[in-house]
C-alpha cells in the first residue's frame, strides 16, 4: 500500500468519525433541550388554553406595596394569578408555597419573565398591611392585591374565579374559592388556567410549552 493510499484511508476514517461525532452531538443536544408539549398534551397535564385569549378589560386594584395594580401591570411578562386570602387555613398557603417552588425551579429568562400574583377574595380583612406581611413570606417577588369588594368581585368574574363567604360554626367566616391558577400572557390577556391539583414537574414543562408557542406566534 502506497503512502497516498494510506493517507486516503486515514482521511476517510477521520471523516467517518467526524460524521459520527456530529450525529451524536446533535442527538445529545436534542435530548437536553426542554420538552415542548402539544396543546393536547398540555390539556392532559392540566393547562386549559383558550383558542382565543380573552381581554379582561380595564381594572384598578391595589398591590401590597400600596401601588395601583392595573391592566397594564400584567403586560410584558407572563403572570400566574391565584385567588386566595391570608386567613385561609390550607389551600392558599399550600398553593403559595407551591408557586414559590415553581418560581425557584425556573431558569434564566423563564424566571425573569414569570410573575406571581395573589388577589385577595377577602378584602375586608386583607388590607395592604396584611398582604405586605403575608405574601412576601413565600417569595420576595410575589405581589399581593386587594381592593374594594365590588372591584374584586368584578375582577374575579373576568377570570372565571368564583368565590363566596361561608359562615363557620363559631360565627366567623371563611372564603370558598377556586384553587385554579390563571395564566395571563404578556399582552395582558386571559390565556388559560392550570386546574388544581397542581403538579410541579407537569406545570413547569407545560408553562414552558405555552410560552414557546406564544414566542413562535408573536416574537
Amino acid at each position: 500500500m502506497t503512502l497516498t493510499q494510506r493517507q486516503r484511508i486515514a482521511l476517510t476514517v477521520a471523516a467517518i468519525f467526524l460524521g459520527i461525532t456530529v450525529i451524536v452531538a446533535g442527538f445529545v443536544h436534542r435530548i437536553q433541550q426542554p420538552r415542548i408539549m402539544t396543546v393536547s398534551e398540555m390539556r392532559v397535564n392540566g393547562l386549559f388554553l383558550f383558542d382565543t385569549p380573552r381581554d379582561p378589560g380595564e381594572f384598578v386594584l391595589t398591590n401590597h406595596r400600596g401601588q395601583d395594580f392595573t391592566d397594564q401591570s400584567v403586560e410584558g411578562d407572563w403572570t400566574l394569578l391565584f385567588f386566595g386570602f391570608t386567613y385561609c387555613p390550607d389551600v392558599c398557603p399550600t398553593t403559595m408555597s407551591f408557586l414559590a417552588e415553581l418560581k425557584g425551579s425556573l431558569e434564566g429568562t423563564e424566571a425573569g419573565s414569570t410573575r406571581v400574583v395573589m388577589v385577595s377574595v377577602d378584602p375586608a380583612r386583607d388590607t395592604v398591611e396584611q398582604l405586605s406581611t403575608y405574601v412576601p413570606y413565600f417569595h420576595p417577588e410575589f405581589l399581593g392585591v386587594t381592593g374594594e369588594f365590588p372591584d374584586i368581585l368584578s375582577f374575579a368574574r373576568r377570570f372565571n374565579a368564583p368565590f363566596r363567604k361561608v359562615t363557620t360554626a363559631d360565627g366567623d367566616y371563611q372564603m370558598d374559592h377556586s384553587a385554579n391558577v390563571v395564566l395571563i400572557n404578556p399582552k395582558g390577556d386571559f390565556h388559560g388556567f392550570f386546574r388544581a391539583p397542581l403538579d410541579l414537574a407537569k406545570m413547569k414543562v407545560t408553562l414552558r410549552s405555552a410560552q414557546f408557542y406564544w414566542s413562535q406566534q408573536y416574537d
